[in-house]
């Protein structure tokens, strides 16, 4: 089991930044991918990003390339996602995944953190 905590979510004006932060506990030595996905209100949750966890291998989705940072910290089993050039259509509510070895697909989900960006 892989227990995953957003953090850092918040109001911040058109332009502005944020750092998102996702701490992973429990078997962390499992994890193959950390993603962060997002929703906006009646939409589907769409990919904003993802790295491997082990050898850092950033992608990004086409809408937030060149403005999103997605690091990670092995050591303190954190990723962060820095959010750049902010714009009111990055508002969602952002969540953190885990892709385990040997199996497709994201197993595991925080619950979640809420970023509102005001024109």
């Amino acid at each position: 089991q892989v227990q995953l905590v957003e953090s850092g979510g918040g109001l911040v004006q058109a332009g502005g930044s944020l750092r998102l932060s996702c701490a992973a506990s429990g078997r962390t030595d499992s994890i193959y991918k950390l993603a962060w996905f997002r929703q906006a209100p009646g939409k589907e949750r769409d990919f904003v990003a993802r790295t491997t966890w082990r050898i850092s291998s950033p992608y990004y989705a086409d809408s937030v390339n060149g403005r999103f940072i997605i690091s990670r910290d092995s050591a303190e089993n954190t990723m962060y996602l820095q959010m750049n050039s902010l714009k009111p259509e990055d508002t969602a509510v952002y969540y953190c995944t885990a892709e385990i070895l040997g199996r497709s697909g994201y197993d595991y989900w925080g619950q979640g953190t809420q970023v509102t960006v005001s024109s």
